[in-house]
């Protein structure tokens, strides 16, 4: 069974990141030495099978540059908030996994809405099941049903910055559709309350 060859430009992604991460392992970015993590990425992306990773052909810095500010304001208010939780209730603490489906079916979404997750203090991915786009976490203090609802929205929130930010015209309709509708429901109840 022969596998589809795929072309250079769609494999040029993975072997970049491959050279850096190559350099990274060595602490050496040296010419010769990523030349010779160049020609390992190539036999490594050519030799073995990996599923191609498919990009959307779109990046947003505009939604970037927020999504970083947004990551850090929560990676330092998480760890602060794991510290006192620490000290306050320490092995009393009621923790929970939290299943949550992803609106993408894209891989790298899903893989980057996770390891955004799994880099703030308190939560964890356990398991992702790439068939239906679920990821489930490992969170701290988690009490009640509400609790839960809260961390499945936050991380819908993280996936809809990333959507925006590098997800396919199919994924940022979706998103966009989602908050219209989303918009049109609070405004029926608020005129419903009136």
């Amino acid at each position: 069974m022969s596998r589809q060859r795929i072309p250079f430009i769609t494999e040029l992604p993975l072997i970049i990141w491959l050279v850096i991460v190559w350099g990274a392992l060595w602490q050496d970015f040296s010419p010769g030495n990523l030349i010779f993590g160049g020609l390992i990425a190539y036999a490594v992306a050519n030799l073995l099978y990996l599923p191609p990773v498919e990009l959307s052909g779109r990046f947003n810095v505009l939604y970037a540059v927020p999504f970083i500010g947004r990551f850090i304001y929560k990676l330092v208010v998480a760890s602060f908030e794991v510290f006192w939780l620490a000290l306050s209730r320490g092995p009393r603490l009621i923790n929970a996994v939290v299943a949550v489906q992803l609106r993408s079916q894209s891989d790298l979404l899903v893989t980057a809405t996770g390891h955004a997750l799994s880099l703030i203090p308190g939560s964890l991915i356990v398991e992702v099941d790439r068939s239906t786009s679920t990821l489930y976490l490992h969170c701290l203090n988690v009490v009640t049903p509400e609790d839960a609802a809260k961390i499945r929205a936050d991380v819908r929130a993280t996936e809809a910055w990333l959507i925006r930010i590098m997800g396919t015209r199919d994924d940022l309709a979706l998103l966009q559709t989602e908050m219209r509708f989303d918009a049109e429901n609070v405004n029926r109840r608020e005129g419903a309350g009136t």
